[in-house]
């Protein structure tokens, strides 16, 4: 996914670089025209990613390219924050007049020295984006994150091969079909679930249903997917209902046909894999499908549950995964064409792998049609212990299916999700941390003055939580999100669209790749270990119980913008990790020998998040914490040993949050 990361990292220089205070830095000699021209450059290069990320696919050339571009975006990042840090500690420390030993750093000759060493360094970075544009042999296009368009291969209307277990869906949603509309004479019920559950499957059985045929004058099949244009899906009704192909009019003349098939008609119309949130566009469609007579029905099948809000008139059905029964069933249908196995360590190896599928009857019919020529005895065992991200997919697998969900997604919302897969399966995310992660890692698309990060953020994980990423999402009492999971195959997506960029350590021997951005450790490893080829990570998340004594700085670590120790048993925290001058989010929570943090923390300007809840041993927070002028959220509920908060906490304008 480098390249929608680089979409996003290009457009977080972009915005460093408009709120960098240039009115400052006038007297660095040399950077100003300088940082004018590394922002032309990166605004050039951010116009085509989009659309480099599309030609990637099935053009090596592009995939080098962006390759090649990528090592140069983050060290370009990595400067520009450095410079803005630099530009922020001079303001803060002028501002407070601090000592003379400061001012005098800050003489007219040190910011001309400093100047000269920047001017130099984003020069020689302006240059080689430079170069890598210009070798550019390939054509690529202007494009921005709205234009996307992402087709799956077209549904019909016929009916599917293999039904089983939705016998009480479709009697449910068959009544609902059937049911009065009241005082409307068009109803809308939409089928939800996430992308491989068979809601086209289930629509399908239904359309084709005698006692649907019987009681409706016009049956029509749409398939919609994105984008959602009306002149379209008018055209498309016309050309189901009469067979005929709708011809290129305007929508007036169309609208005129459409009156003609379904005005004074009680009619079924099916839009199959909606996508479009927008209630405006809805509107402008539905205007146009009121003239049918009481009892018309439109069923809409989707995998966003804001899409079944803004365009249901009854409640939406929501699909869930199939029974352990009903799951059984399917696998033994295509597995061993419905005969149930002689032995009874077979069906309890079938069950067992059956758990890896939760339901999902895509996965199950993929997995059964993979086992169909193996020996159950001897080759389903070995089977048992792969996991389906290594399993050889075909088009009518499940991961297909949920990579378009992922493919659908803007760029920003594509590595907020694949960010994921730090996580261990079944994890119960915390999802306020995960959205001060986000931030952390500018994934959250915000002016860098915005009050409302956190809350664009939780924007971003409703709209994954709408299209099923998430599952199991559990509120506090006071309604707020709390935590969430991730469904396993979702998981496996998300492994497999970071990429070597994001790596859960799960083994002892990890394998880290040198250009690793993002990390988490799972078991009880050395992280020196790990880190000694880890160049540049961006975050170190440390889960589960560990025992490490002391905060681990590593000199491979200066780039962390995200740093998360919690309960790992350490008592200090070094003073050096005011090397990390990147950082935004600390967490060092829930280590409960742990006394006191350095002073030296206080030269992390860019921190945001600090969490050091329930260490209950900590007696008092650093006395220059005033100086952490970009705090925003400073957690400390279950502190039992902090007697008072330090002097100047009243200037930390920035904080919104004081547990």
């Amino acid at each position: 996914m480098a390249d929608e990361v680089l979409y996003n990292v290009v457009g977080d220089i972009i915005t460093k670089l408009g709120y960098l205070a240039l009115d400052e830095i006038r007297l660095w000699w040399g950077v100003k025209g300088e940082l004018k021209k590394l922002e032309a450059t990166v605004s050039s290069i951010r116009d085509v990613l989009l659309d480099a990320e599309e030609q990637q696919k099935l053009n090596r050339q592009v995939k080098g390219w962006l390759e090649r571009l990528e090592e140069v975006v983050y060290d370009a990042d990595d400067l520009v924050d450095d410079f803005a840090t630099e530009a922020l500690r001079r303001r803060v420390m002028t501002g407070n007049r601090m000592t003379k030993e400061v001012c005098l750093f800050f003489s007219s000759s040190n910011q001309l020295v400093y100047g000269f060493k920047m001017g130099h360094k984003i020069k020689a970075i302006r240059e080689r984006l430079a170069d890598i544009e210009g070798d550019r042999i390939f054509k690529l296009e202007v494009r921005t994150d709205q234009e996307r368009t992402v087709e799956r291969d077209q549904t019909e209307s016929s009916l599917p091969e293999v039904f089983i277990g939705r016998e009480g869906d479709k009697k449910a949603i068959t009544e609902l079909v059937l049911s009065s509309n009241g005082e409307e004479c068009v109803s809308v019920l939409s089928i939800v679930g996430m992308g491989g559950l068979g809601k086209t499957t289930l629509a399908q059985i239904i359309f084709n249903d005698e006692l649907i045929q019987s009681s409706f004058q016009r049956r029509i099949w749409v398939y919609v997917s994105d984008p959602f244009d009306v002149k379209m899906i008018v055209r498309k009704i016309l050309e189901s209902a009469t067979g005929n192909k709708s011809e290129d009019l305007e929508l007036e003349a169309l609208k005129s046909q459409l009156g003609g098939i379904i005005d004074g008609k009680k009619y079924l119309l099916v839009l199959d894999d909606v996508w479009n949130e927008t209630r405006e566009k809805w509107q402008n469609l539905k205007r146009l499908l009121v003239g049918g007579s009481s009892g018309s029905k439109i069923l809409i099948t989707t995998r966003s549950k804001k899409v079944a809000d803004i365009s249901s008139t009854m409640a939406p059905h929501v699909l869930e995964g199939l029974s352990p029964d009903e799951s059984w069933s399917l696998f033994l249908h295509v597995a061993l064409e419905g005969q149930e196995p002689k032995h009874v360590n077979v069906r309890e190896i079938g069950e067992e792998i059956l758990k890896k599928c939760c339901g999902v009857p895509l996965a199950i019919k993929t997995i059964a049609s993979l086992l169909y020529e193996k020996n159950p005895e001897t080759e389903w065992p070995l089977f048992l212990r792969n996991e389906l991200s290594r399993i050889s997919q075909d088009d009518n697998d499940i991961m297909p299916t949920l990579k378009l969900s992922y493919d659908h997604l803007p760029s920003h919302l594509k590595h907020c999700f694949a960010y994921c897969a730090l996580y261990p399966k079944d994890y119960k995310i915390d999802v306020k941390t995960l959205i001060h992660l986000w931030v952390a890692q500018g994934f959250v698309e915000a002016p860098i003055t915005s009050d409302r990060l956190e809350d664009i953020g939780l924007e971003y994980f409703m709209k994954l939580w709408w299209r099923s990423f998430f599952q199991e999402v559990k509120r506090d009492r006071f309604g707020n999100v709390e935590s969430c999971k991730m469904h396993d195959l979702m998981h496996d997506l998300a492994t497999t669209v970071g990429g070597t960029r994001i790596q859960l350590v799960n083994s002892d021997a990890p394998n880290i790749d040198e250009k690793i951005r993002h990390v988490a450790l799972n078991l009880d490893v050395a992280p020196q270990e790990i880190f000694n080829n880890a160049k540049r990570p961006r975050s170190f998340l440390l889960l589960g119980k560990h025992d490490y004594n002391k905060l681990f700085i590593h000199k491979n670590l200066r780039c962390l913008r995200a740093y998360d120790m919690s309960d790992c048993g350490i008592e200090m925290v070094d003073s050096c990790i005011k090397m990390l001058k990147h950082l935004r989010y600390l967490g060092v929570s829930w280590n409960v020998k742990f006394r006191a943090l350095p002073n030296s923390i206080t030269d992390l300007l860019n921190l945001q998040v600090l969490n050091i809840s329930n260490c209950l041993r900590l007696k008092e927070l650093p006395k220059d914490i005033k100086k952490l002028v970009n705090l925003r959220h400073l957690y400390c509920e279950g502190c039992k040993s902090l007697t008072h908060m330090p002097r100047g906490l009243g200037q930390l304008t920035s904080l919104q949050t004081l547990s």
